[in-house]
């Protein structure tokens, strides 16, 4: 995926589902055009999840997700089975393929239910038409084949037509500002940083803030004070990186709103009252209470890193307790999650909005508190109150 498409969080996921040998693969390949995935008489071929961001029309940027059989047998089985239910936690649009030569079994029925509890939209497809001769074609299911291209056609209309979503109304921060307001952004450029490059909540924050004719100016933390002095116009908003967080708040003047990236990613795609929450029930903590901490996308940990040193060391420092940790990285979310008095999750930049919201629930279905890397590391400097003072709605949630 080039530099300039349209992110994978931000895209449609539209993920294919069956057994073993129903034509998954072969189903996905002739919907998108493309041999995304390989196809085999042989059972099992695909043994872990294939994405491909791609253009799907009529309905634009996609990412298509083939997974394994949820049929699959013994050890390694079990857990290829596993990865392809993990799917679902990020699927906006679910395609169920059944071998029409044999019908649909329990093990599809158990899928089709789990689909059901989640909410996510899904349409039932029976392939090998031309084998089985059956025709079916309602308003959620359809026959086709993927040999002959029979009715692929309409089932690319119909997954059109469930994955079309209405549009997130939210925006990364637009909508705190008004025509030609200007935003400074503080990026800090240090080990941790991608070289030649911005990371991706900066990249987006930075194309909201053009698209809604805003002025965007970029600056890293020692040059703040200095980038400041020479505006004749206050800013309306200055936006760090929450590892920065302590000194940009020393150095932007106290009538300027301040914020952190991570913050405005917990509105966007999250729960930004639970994040508060979470945060506050850093005060709360024990002696040898462990803490979950989770990232949305893998990445190189360095000397320094903000998950596995910073956000530790600053934990401790502020609580005075001695603390046990987790982390967790990608698609891996805990399933266990009652054994932790904390979770702290990245901005989840490279989540979609239905997995964020998926991990959310979970972490609320077990009654641990979450919160973000943001949230938390404003709590623990004590500026919360001041990097929430645009979203007024929660100043009852922040004093209490």
């Amino acid at each position: 995926m080039g530099l300039n498409s349209t992110p994978s969080a931000d895209r449609v996921h539209i993920a294919f589902f069956g057994r073993r040998n129903a034509g998954k693969s072969s189903i996905m390949n002739a919907v998108t055009g493309q041999n995304i995935a390989i196809v085999s008489d042989i059972q099992g071929t695909t043994t872990d999840p294939v994405s491909k961001a791609m253009e799907l029309l009529p309905i634009g940027p996609v990412m298509v997700i083939d997974t394994p059989g949820i049929d699959d047998e013994g050890e390694l089985g079990k857990l290829r089975v596993k990865k392809s239910y993990q799917v679902l936690n990020k699927t906006d649009a679910a395609v169920v393929i059944i071998d029409s030569v044999i019908g649909i079994t329990e093990t599809d029925k158990m899928l089709l239910e789990k689909i059901k509890e989640k909410g996510i939209p899904y349409i039932i497809v029976y392939n090998k038409s031309d084998i089985s001769g059956k025709k079916t074609d309602s308003e959620r299911e359809i026959s086709v084949s993927a040999a002959t291209g029979e009715k692929i056609h309409e089932l690319k209309e119909m997954i059109a037509r469930i994955a079309s979503k209405e549009e997130n109304k939210k925006t990364i921060v637009s909508h705190l500002l008004k025509r030609n307001d200007i935003v400074v952004l503080v990026v800090p450029i240090d080990s941790s940083a991608p070289k030649g490059r911005l990371i991706l909540p900066q990249q987006q924050t930075i194309r909201d803030i053009l698209d809604h004719n805003c002025i965007a100016m970029v600056t890293q933390p020692e040059e703040l004070t200095k980038t400041l002095c020479s505006l004749s116009v206050k800013p309306a908003l200055v936006i760090t990186d929450s590892q920065a967080f302590a000194r940009v708040s020393k150095d932007t003047p106290g009538d300027i709103p301040l914020t952190s990236f991570s913050i405005l990613f917990a509105n966007y795609k999250g729960d930004l009252t639970a994040a508060v929450k979470g945060a506050k029930a850093i005060d709360s903590l024990k002696d040898w209470d462990r803490i979950l901490i989770s990232e949305g996308c893998t990445h190189h940990r360095q000397c320094g890193d903000i998950g596995t040193v910073k956000l530790p060391a600053m934990l401790e420092k502020y609580t005075g307790k001695k603390l046990e940790y987790n982390w967790t990285s990608g698609t891996e979310f805990s399933d266990d999650l009652q054994k932790y008095s904390l979770i702290i999750h990245c901005g989840g930049c490279m989540l979609n909005e239905r997995e964020m919201k998926y991990r959310l629930k979970c972490a609320k279905d077990d009654g641990v508190p979450m919160t973000n890397y943001g949230t938390a590391l404003a709590f623990m400097n004590g500026i919360l109150q001041r990097s929430l003072s645009i979203f007024p709605e929660l100043s009852e949630i922040i004093n209490n």
